[in-house]
């Protein structure tokens, strides 16, 4: 396991969830997929890989769960945290970058199947597909703009909220 990146002064009870549009938390609950009580292995979890845990993208991952991955018309996306503490996702990460060349503050959120995938950026909050060949290139080369300015937007199109 990595070391905490983060301070670990942040208790659960600090952890907000008014980052999370109320569109996608009654979306949730309705689905029974919301738990108000927060695991913390998951915001563990989080914190080794330096994302702060207040941020709307840990809001959803610490407290939406519907099994190892969630599923809808667009695709499937990992359930990040179960992903971090129960598979190999370290070793996804150094694939991504390797292989890739993805820079590091992008976290894939699905398998990249297809040749195409979902990477949230850990800085900015932002959302890119990117497949391989051009949109790769693109990408990389700095030419590329966000599919989704945040994760909110990019949850909402995901589930077609």
């Amino acid at each position: 396991m990595l070391p905490l990146k983060r301070n670990e002064e942040k208790l659960l009870s600090d952890v907000e969830v008014d980052m999370l549009s109320s569109k996608i938390v009654s979306f949730c609950q309705g689905k029974n997929w919301w738990f108000d009580d927060i695991e913390p292995t998951y915001r563990d979890a989080l914190l080794r890989i330096g994302i702060d845990v207040s941020s709307d993208f840990s809001q959803f991952y610490l407290h939406v769960e519907d099994g190892p991955t969630f599923t809808s018309r667009n695709g499937e996306i990992y359930q990040i945290c179960w992903f971090l503490n129960n598979s190999d996702y370290d070793g996804r990460l150094r694939v991504v970058r390797d292989v890739l060349k993805i820079p590091e503050p992008y976290i894939p959120l699905d398998s990249f199947s297809g040749e195409r995938g979902y990477f949230y950026n850990t800085e900015t909050g932002e959302v890119f597909d990117i497949g391989l060949g051009d949109s790769l290139r693109d990408f990389l080369g700095g030419n590329m703009k966000a599919r989704w300015n945040g994760f909110n937007e990019f949850i909402e199109w995901f589930f077609d909220i």
